[in-house]
């Protein structure tokens, strides 16, 4: 059979001739296992494997992957049993193939929920061995390659699927080569007008270039050798879906994309690189600010390599990357780029393998603190799509970050319980906003204070998903202790008025109930009383009387302490303040929103016990509560400068202002004012009454 000799005849450059016989082995059993099995172009199935398995021994994979390759659709076509493949080829190829099999089930066009937990059975299976996706890409690869046989509909979906999950997986990896061909294979089957169209203007001004990149390419080759510097030149080629991102992304013309000139510098050392690149800025003058060196700062999924833009003959903008031989490799291949997979485990996996573990670790870390899979999903793609800043810690060390990260994102990488006590920043020396987005090159500094908890608004910012993941985790654990004490509360303050208190009521009346209700603690209970899920009356009606007889209203009101945290919020259409007459409504899963007695939005149910609680504010209350205001003034000079500081001058604070004038001579000013109750409501009052040309002061209420 020639494939699977020509095969074993490439694979005998780098494999020992007993692994190579392996390989041999597990092709026949497939050929065997997939007898009179076609693929849809009407070959014979076996081929389809035997190309997977041809593609990964391009990046030198191991014995092991290879089998695997050979054998990944065996468990799901052929009705063979994982064990029996163990037997055969031993645990380690079976479980590869079981990892494989499980990714090919996955559906990713399906619902949004279904995409997101296939997305998590990936991760697992990287988790337990990295070289499961590297064959899934191969078999995905190999697939894109024999796209033209199967419909237009059904294309698209795999294209769509491979743009947005496979690509940035390969990217994540460091494999350039298989995530442009995956892109530009991809962008063929979902837009073939748009691609073909770019393909034919790329031809052509190919063809208008040649002479320009020749001259170039001579010019640079010229200056190496003059400095005594042996290196390769070559022009660079854009791929056309890197070219369709340009024009689409950054709107530009495509003439504008291509009149940037691309050439590569591959040398044999790491000072040499340096060398090159002293020399091409002697010869050329170099663009300020596109240096870049990846060399001593590597990319997060390994890759290496200096860049600098430079203005050539006639000013033209000129690209180039400097590396050497085995960086090329391993931007080219990355993490499948010196694969020896380590068989004695002291041995720890190094450069881009350790960045690749490290990644799948952050991973599975995400999954377990998910709330549930979409969340995860949202979590990894923006974790998939990184343009990455490099801050240092204030010792020194490198963290790399997505682009827009704060520090925030920089706190949770550092260490979940720094970003969780994080109470504000320095950024190179300098106090800092936490939600600054961090630029390359700074030292971020972050300040934490013990007891300290994550801030909800934090998530209109952070971009990480780790920092989102574990805020989010953060918030859901204070949210349940507040809701169980809140909802505690609530249920024995009902209980106290029945002579009664929760201690006193039979564990198996409780026992009962929960059954009952179909929960298992009696802080899920209490958790979804305080969320205003179930009424503390309806519940407490159940615990006391087996019958359901109906109980009088308890009497006396709840008294407000204002530290309830989430689950207690104030009504912005009344905007209660201490010492006001309030009344608590009771929002599923809200909580309870505190409403002014005669809040017209509350009305029809201010008198239904099983909807709204009596409320009174506690003698201790501190804090600062927001009041509008609406002043009605005769028009003057500087007139926000002075009710300014007469807010000021009564220890008033103004959260926000703004003006329509009525007429000529009368102003209307809206404030919003923070103050401490309604004595101190009154104090301010009273010192925007001494201003001259005051004529109405109306406390709003919507």
């Amino acid at each position: 059979m020639p494939g699977i000799e020509a095969l074993a005849e490439r694979l005998s450059t780098y494999l020992g001739p007993e692994q190579v016989n392996l390989v041999r082995r597990a092709y026949f059993y497939a050929e065997q296992a997939h007898d009179g099995q076609r693929r849809r172009s009407g070959e014979p199935y076996v081929t389809h494997p035997l190309a997977v398995a041809s593609i990964l021994a391009d990046m030198h994979m191991d014995h092991q992957s290879l089998m695997a390759a050979m054998l990944h659709d065996v468990i799901e076509d052929t009705g063979i049993a994982k064990e029996a493949l163990s037997q055969q080829f031993g645990e380690t190829v079976a479980e590869l193939v079981d990892g494989v099999s499980k990714l090919t089930q996955m559906n990713f066009e399906t619902k949004a929920e279904a995409q997101a937990e296939n997305f998590q059975k990936m991760a697992m299976a990287m988790a337990r061995d990295i070289r499961v996706i590297l064959v899934k890409l191969a078999d995905r690869l190999h697939n894109m390659r024999t796209l033209e046989v199967l419909s237009g509909e059904k294309r698209r979906r795999i294209a769509k699927e491979t743009l947005e999950i496979y690509a940035p997986i390969a990217n994540r990896l460091g494999m350039h080569n298989v995530r442009v061909e995956f892109e530009d294979l991809g962008f063929k089957a979902m837009h073939p007008m748009r691609s073909s169209l770019i393909h034919r203007a790329v031809k052509s001004a190919r063809g208008n270039r040649k002479e320009i990149v020749a001259k170039i390419e001579h010019s640079l080759a010229n200056c190496l050798a003059a400095d005594g510097i042996e290196g390769e030149v070559s022009g660079r080629q854009k791929h056309l879906y890197g070219i369709y991102k340009k024009m689409r992304g950054k709107r530009r013309a495509f003439n504008e994309i291509m009149d940037v000139y691309a050439f590569r510098i591959i040398v044999d050392k790491v000072d040499t690189c340096y060398r090159v690149l002293g020399a091409v800025h002697n010869l050329y003058k170099p663009l300020p600010g596109r240096f870049k060196d990846y060399i001593a700062i590597p990319k997060a999924n390994g890759y290496q390599s200096l860049h600098t833009t430079l203005f050539g003959m006639h000013g033209v903008p000129i690209e180039i990357q400097i590396r050497t031989r085995e960086m090329e490799e391993m931007a080219n291949n990355g993490i499948a780029a010196h694969w020896l997979y380590k068989s004695n485990d002291d041995e720890q996996p190094k450069g881009n393998h350790a960045r690749a573990r490290q990644w799948v670790k952050g991973i599975l870390e995400l999954q377990q603190r998910a709330g549930n899979s979409l969340e995860f999903i949202e979590s990894v793609k923006i974790d998939l799509f990184p343009d990455e800043v490099y801050v240092f810690t204030p010792k020194g060390r490198i963290m790399e970050l997505p682009k827009g990260s704060t520090a925030v994102d920089f706190a949770y990488a550092v260490h979940t319980d720094v970003g969780n006590s994080c109470i504000a920043c320095r950024i190179n020396r300098r106090l800092a906003p936490l939600s600054e987005p961090l630029q390359s090159g700074s030292t971020v500094e972050i300040v934490s204070a013990p007891g300290a908890r994550p801030n909800p608004a934090w998530l209109n910012f952070v971009v990480t998903g780790k920092a989102r993941t574990h805020i989010r985790h953060a918030l859901k654990q204070q949210r349940r202790s507040e809701s169980i004490s809140l909802g505690e509360r609530l249920l024995n303050k009902v209980l106290t008025g029945f002579d009664s208190s929760l201690e006193q009521i039979p564990q198996e009346r409780t026992q009962a109930i929960l059954a009952e209700y179909r929960l298992e603690l009696i802080e899920d209970l209490l958790e979804d009383i305080g969320l205003g899920n179930r009424m503390a009356y309806v519940v407490a009606r159940r615990l006391l009387s087996a019958d359901g007889e109906q109980l009088p209203a308890p009497e006396g009101p709840l008294a407000i302490r204002g530290t309830e945290g989430l689950v207690l919020s104030y009504a912005k259409c009344c905007t209660p303040i201490p010492g006001d007459p309030i009344v608590g409504h009771l929002s599923a899963g809200k909580g309870m929103v505190v409403h002014l007695e005669n809040c017209r939005n509350i009305s029809e149910i201010r008198h239904n016990p099983e909807k709204c609680v009596q409320l009174s504010w506690a003698k201790d209350i501190a804090g600062e509560f927001n009041v509008e205001l609406r002043v009605e003034l005769e028009h003057q000079r500087g007139l926000i400068a002075l009710l300014a500081s007469s807010v000021n001058a009564a220890d008033g604070n103004i959260e926000k202002i703004s003006m329509d004038e009525r007429d000529g001579r009368i102003s209307v000013v809206q404030l919003v004012v923070s103050v401490h109750d309604r004595v101190h409501l009154a104090r301010v009052i009273k010192k925007l009454r001494t201003l001259t040309g005051v004529v109405r002061i109306t406390r709003m209420r919507t």
